[in-house]
């Protein structure tokens, strides 16, 4: 054959095959280690990372299944996972029905998860002592069922203050359904020394509805609170705000009193900017750098004519001294894209001189990639080596 029909034999042969291909000259390849993986087809999504590490060491990693092809508004589903490497592979240990929008932590070196038992649920907790293989049943007030109502909730911190291990949740009953609106801020508490399981032993704050009147009418709703001990001593609770003006990320803080009965809000000074404030962001105080650290989404210029609840395409590290000037350090994922690419409800621990964190992350695959933004298709595994020498670097 002629060298030149040679030529665009290999050319055409070159370009069939390429079309063929899903994605051709992109990158299929999700950053990260891939705990799980479902194709957006199924109509089932992943949902609520959390993680935890137990005191051996071993890792331990959980998520929720949210969409319609899931029983999330009936008895929600969870699926827990195990790592003995330090993240480099996982498998499944147990699937819990009755479980969402949970977080897993370690108390008196024993394993809990607290969250819901579906979408707007029941307050539960459930424990394990075989390192997340089998798990308590929340049936009565006696054995992990906190409170009974609709709550709201995310993979948000424990914090010890003041002999007590607190948490943020929010009360989602309300004449009104929509999204925003129905949330209350509130937090729970219990002595330390406690059992947690037993709800008579959980102390409850009043809850804060929403007041269409903050922000000057742009007020739309506050969720997933973080717990948070001020550098003055002050038990807060940090919430992601929603508003009606576009490209704007604010968090508000509501006041919690030493007893943890009374939870109070300032709208004159309780709201203010905060990078990656309009979604959900964990915070986490470091003794050693003697700051707050979160992993959140950041809304970039170019996307400051849309919702910023919407964008999540874009995954920052940021630090404060006083949880009021803060400092973005590092940009840890990022695509172009922000209609079906997020990586969103990070949660993550410290360890050592790294921070471990998983991410509800939307990217390409096989299948033509994930539904959307936000019903996310993977949870990945990541680490960030040596953050505190992050601290002289700063992002614009």
């Amino acid at each position: 054959m002629p060298p030149g029909r040679l030529f665009f034999l290999f050319i055409y042969l070159f370009t069939t095959c390429c079309a063929s291909l899903p994605l051709c000259g992109q990158t299929l390849k999700v950053p990260g280690v891939v705990v799980d993986h479902i194709p957006a087809s199924t109509k089932t999504f992943i949902g609520s990372p959390s993680i935890c590490i137990l005191p051996n060491g071993d890792y331990i990693a959980s998520h929720d299944f949210f969409g319609p092809a899931t029983t999330e508004h009936t008895q929600a589903l969870s699926a827990v996972y195990k790592s003995t490497n330090r993240g480099k592979s996982w498998k499944k240990i147990s699937e819990i029905h009755g479980q969402f929008w949970s977080n897993l932590f370690v108390h008196h070196d024993v394993l809990y998860l607290m969250g819901t038992w579906k979408h707007h649920g029941n307050l539960i907790i459930r424990r394990s002592s075989d390192g997340g293989v089998t798990w308590s049943e929340p049936s009565t007030s006696t054995k992990g069922l906190l409170l009974e109502g609709e709550y709201h909730t995310a993979p948000m911190p424990m914090v010890i203050h003041n002999g007590r291990i607190w948490r943020a949740i929010e009360n989602a009953k309300s004449e009104s359904k929509k999204w925003g609106i129905r949330y209350s801020a509130m937090v729970i508490s219990a002595p330390v020394d406690s059992d947690l399981l037993l709800a008579s032993n959980w102390t409850v704050t009043n809850f804060l509805t929403h007041n269409p009147s903050y922000l000057d009418g742009k007020f739309g709703g506050w969720i997933e609170g973080n717990a948070v001990v001020t550098p003055e001593g002050k038990l807060i609770d940090i919430l992601r705000v929603a508003t009606s003006e576009k490209g704007k990320e604010l968090a508000a803080t509501v006041n919690i009193s030493a007893d943890g009965l009374t939870a109070s809000f300032d709208p004159s000074v309780g709201f203010m900017d905060f990078v990656g404030g309009a979604k959900k962001f964990s915070i986490r105080y470091d003794e050693k750098s003697k700051r707050y650290w979160t992993i959140c989404n950041r809304t970039t210029p170019d996307y400051a004519t849309l919702d910023a609840g919407s964008v999540r395409n874009t995954l920052v590290i940021k630090s404060s001294s006083d949880l009021k000037s803060w400092t973005i350090h590092k940009v840890l994922l990022h695509h172009p894209d922000v209609l079906k690419h997020g990586f969103q409800y990070v949660d993550w621990q410290f360890e050592g001189k790294n921070i471990i964190f998983l991410s509800r992350t939307a990217w390409d695959d096989e299948f033509g990639g994930a539904d959307n933004f936000h019903n996310a298709n993977y949870l990945t595994f990541h680490r960030i080596k040596n953050f505190r020498k992050l601290q002289s670097h700063m992002v614009k």
